[in-house]
């Protein structure tokens, strides 16, 4: 521990510096020191904890959102977003722009992204602005969906691929098939065979989080699965949400196997073998879709708004109080 009058010096140098704004310099030639030694024992200071930084921006709590979900789960980024947008768009354009914006700091030629489908891939497929042409290749990794075009397959890829200048390929099957003997069947045929091959090869996956609630979830859209069906991976098989059609429980883990089966696309398992996994999902009720996914090691890197990832950490919270 440094003497009373050094310690008596380094804080007039403080206040010097922090209350009464002045530079090192004018600091040095009031207290007749160099600048080199005014410099060390600034530094001296923030090595003794005589100073603490407090940062009261409106978006501060975002940074430690971050920083909990990348320390609780280990990913190596953790963007959050506010839950009531900004000034200049919905959390949707705004997700989808974050996302974006994070995308091209990552992406390098040759690379061969697979992408599932859905509105938040969509709004990040929109806000693309590359800044030059990519020689990179977009495999979609499940079928085609019935209904919405915008959200569907084919189209997200064709038009990510244009946006990036890139290649771009069609997966020509339904995303679910009534039965697991036409699963089997379908992903047999030789042009679905040779795209799932690819996205099998990809080194990077953007991946939507969806939730299996009944009420609210767009499995049930693409599937015409019936409710009976819903309440049987939510209640029978413990389903929280899926990533690509598959459905897992809140561990993280395959479930529902029996519809698993009549899903053309890669599975769980397939997916975890990508080298860099980015998922994108906001809104509270994500929160348990999240948590599952985080907590199966499905994501890299995690995407998503205040309400989705304050719920995600309050249910680690509440699971890890279980098990103390």
């Amino acid at each position: 521990m440094p003497a009373y009058d050094r310690i008596r010096l380094i804080t007039t140098i403080l206040n010097f510096y922090y209350v009464e704004k002045l530079t090192q310099a004018e600091i040095a030639e009031r207290l007749d020191l160099s600048v080199p030694k005014v410099n060390r024992l600034l530094l001296q200071a923030r090595e003794l904890g005589y100073i603490e930084f407090v940062i009261r921006t409106p978006v501060q709590h975002l940074f430690e959102l971050e920083n909990r979900l990348k320390g609780v789960f280990g990913l190596q980024e953790a963007i959050v977003i506010p839950s009531e947008g900004t000034p200049n768009g919905s959390v949707l354009n705004t997700i989808g722009s974050a996302a974006a914006k994070f995308i091209l700091e990552q992406i390098r030629d040759g690379d061969i992204i697979a992408i599932t489908p859905g509105t938040t891939i969509r709004a990040v497929v929109q806000s693309l602005e590359a800044p030059r042409q990519y020689q990179v290749e977009i495999v979609p990794i499940l079928g085609s969906i019935q209904g919405d075009m915008e959200s569907d397959m084919n189209y997200l890829a064709t038009i990510m691929g244009d946006r990036l200048g890139g290649k771009s390929y069609k997966l020509h099957a339904p995303a679910y098939v009534e039965t697991p003997e036409q699963g089997e069947l379908v992903r047999s045929i030789e042009p679905v065979k040779k795209i799932l091959d690819i996205g099998r090869r990809a080194n990077t996956a953007l991946l939507g989080i969806g939730t299996v609630a009944p009420e609210t979830s767009r499995f049930v859209e693409f599937t015409a699965l019936s409710h009976e069906d819903m309440k049987e991976i939510v209640n029978g098989c413990g389903g929280v949400g899926e990533i690509g059609a598959y459905v897992y429980n809140i561990d993280g883990q395959p479930c529902a196997k029996a519809f698993a089966d009549r899903v053309i696309g890669l599975n769980l398992d397939e997916i975890r073998k990508i080298p860099f996994r980015i998922g994108i999902a906001a809104s509270a009720e994500k929160a348990l879709p999240i948590y599952g996914a985080l907590r199966g090691g499905y994501l890299h890197v995690l995407i998503t708004d205040e309400a989705a990832a304050q719920g995600v950490l309050d249910i680690f919270a509440k699971n890890f109080q279980k098990k103390t």
